[in-house]
């Protein structure tokens, strides 16, 4: 597959396995400034550094400050969107890990 591939040239196969190695190369990138910051932090500069990646992709398609903010709304709805589809996704699939024994420790019910 060439890197050089618009999304509408992909096959939908194609574009998953791009989306996933990409994200996995900043997930990798977000494992070692955890080893640094709190991962707390990291994923604060995750969403901030994504929020800003996405913003620099809407204004680049807007051919002038009418049309970018003309495209605004649809862009927060959009991208909010995926996002609260990706995250519930995520969660879910972490869920299922704390029935591998692995996690079994986390699903103690501690006294408050």
């Amino acid at each position: 597959m060439s890197n050089d591939l618009s999304p509408a040239e992909l096959s939908d196969e194609e574009l998953d396995i791009q989306l996933r190695e990409i994200a996995d190369r900043f997930i990798d990138l977000a494992n070692e400034q955890a080893q640094r910051f709190h991962k707390e932090n990291v994923s604060q500069a995750m969403m901030f550094a994504a929020s800003r990646f996405n913003a620099f992709v809407v204004a680049s398609h807007a051919d002038d400050v009418l049309a970018y903010d003309d495209e605004r709304d649809r862009a927060l709805e959009y991208f909010t969107g995926q996002y609260r589809d990706m995250l519930i996704s995520n969660l879910d699939d972490y869920r299922g890990s704390f029935e591998d024994l692995k996690y079994a420790h986390l699903m103690t019910r501690r006294p408050n």
